[in-house]
């Protein structure tokens, strides 16, 4: 990527949080992510998480049981964001969470420590599909739910677990994301 509007996207959260938008506003993201590359994306995540779970997982604790929803977080988001009944605002929020996802941009990055890089992933995603439930029928939400159990109690539990997953210097800087 390169900069713009004089910030560039590695220059701390705000500037990935420019970068987002500014990816999300052009149409860069909803152009470039077919539903085979997103089904790509799901399955190639959803394999490393599995074998990474299945390996390590009494020594991940509680954040074994949650990285296994990272795919299914990113496809539900992912739907949303085609789905014609889902507001503009709200469109935009689902945008950067799915721009989020597949950029190598990112606050605990994959590619340095592994599939436990999507937890900032998980979190933001839950932090949007939080907000974006206040004013989006919670009968679409369903229908684009493709994990295990209801989607609204998988939100609420990732949202009380955030907490323990990261630290809280890694929450504000979501947070900040999301402003």
């Amino acid at each position: 990527m390169t900069k713009k509007h004089g910030v560039s996207p590695f220059d701390g959260e705000s500037g990935i949080a420019e970068a987002l938008i500014d990816a999300i506003r052009e149409g860069a993201i909803a152009k470039r992510l077919s539903r085979k590359r997103a089904t790509s994306f799901y399955d190639r995540v959803r394999g490393k998480i599995k074998k990474f779970v299945d390996e390590r997982g009494e020594k991940l604790g509680p954040a074994a049981e949650f990285l296994l929803f990272v795919p299914d977080v990113f496809m539900l988001l992912f739907r949303l964001l085609r789905d014609p009944r889902v507001s503009g605002t709200n469109k935009l929020l689902v945008g950067v969470g799915v721009a989020y996802f597949v950029l190598p941009i990112d606050i605990i990055p994959e590619s340095l420590v592994g599939p436990m890089g999507y937890i900032d992933d998980l979190i933001l995603g839950v932090f949007i599909l939080n907000r974006i439930i206040t004013d989006t029928d919670h009968a679409i939400v369903r229908e684009h739910w493709s994990g295990d159990g209801d989607v609204l109690v998988v939100i609420r539990r990732i949202l009380e677990a955030a907490d323990r997953l990261v630290s809280p210097r890694v929450i504000a800087k979501i947070k900040r994301i999301l402003k």
